[in-house]
């Protein structure tokens, strides 16, 4: 993300944010890292900053956190609780 608001997605982000944002009223970027404007070329954009009304930048330690994605399992068919679900 730039300061002018224009973002760039990783990943599986870049399927429904842009749109999700632009259909909102007001949009609140959470940026792991915010860039200079002008640093961003126009194809690296997928969503205009003219859509994002806040801007919120993570320190490295919350950007390395993201409590949100986790990883979670439930057993196998035939497994009991106890057993690790990798096995």
């Amino acid at each position: 993300m730039d300061k002018a608001g224009n973002c760039r997605f990783r990943a599986a982000a870049r399927n429904v944010n842009p749109s999700a944002a632009m259909s909102g009223r007001t949009t609140i970027v959470e940026a792991e890292k915010v860039v200079d404007v002008g640093e961003l070329g126009p194809d690296e954009i997928h969503l205009p900053g003219i859509f994002v009304k806040r801007i919120v930048e993570l320190t490295p330690e919350q950007a390395a956190r993201k409590e949100i994605e986790q990883r979670t399992t439930r057993p196998r068919p035939g497994q009991t609780a106890a057993e690790p679900a990798d096995q």
